[in-house]
């Protein structure tokens, strides 16, 4: 048995401050909206150092957009959670897939090595 069996569990269910969001007035043409995060990290639940990375979200609304200011502080909210990456784009990906419903929807972390591993993790919809 692993010793991280069970230590991720919680992530899906994991409650994160709401992506506040706003109503596309553009439904009639189709355009991409690209949000990178420069600064984001969280904690690695192994050793209890912070992991950093870039997040990058690309979608293509339907009739929602995500508002900055609170996709900013979901994301900050992060610096405290003990997470791996991988899962932490995932949790990301599917927080602004249920919050918006786009059209396509890409999730990407490219996380700073560690341990001379370059890390990057892409989900897409």
């Amino acid at each position: 048995m692993s010793e991280y069996e069970g230590r991720q569990d919680e992530i899906r269910d994991l409650k994160m401050p709401e992506i506040e969001i706003f109503h596309n007035v553009y439904t009639d043409s189709e355009f991409q909206i690209t949000h990178a995060a420069l600064e984001f990290n969280s904690i690695c639940p192994k050793t209890g150092l912070p992991d950093f990375g870039i997040i990058t979200i690309e979608y293509i609304p339907n009739d929602l957009c995500l508002e900055l200011k609170s996709l900013k502080l979901y994301l900050t909210a992060y610096r405290n959670v003990g997470i791996f990456m991988e899962n932490s784009v995932n949790k990301i990906f599917c927080d602004v897939r249920d919050t918006i419903n786009p059209k396509k929807l890409r999730v990407t972390g490219d996380f700073n090595g560690r341990g001379g591993i370059q890390t990057s993790v892409t989900r897409s919809l």
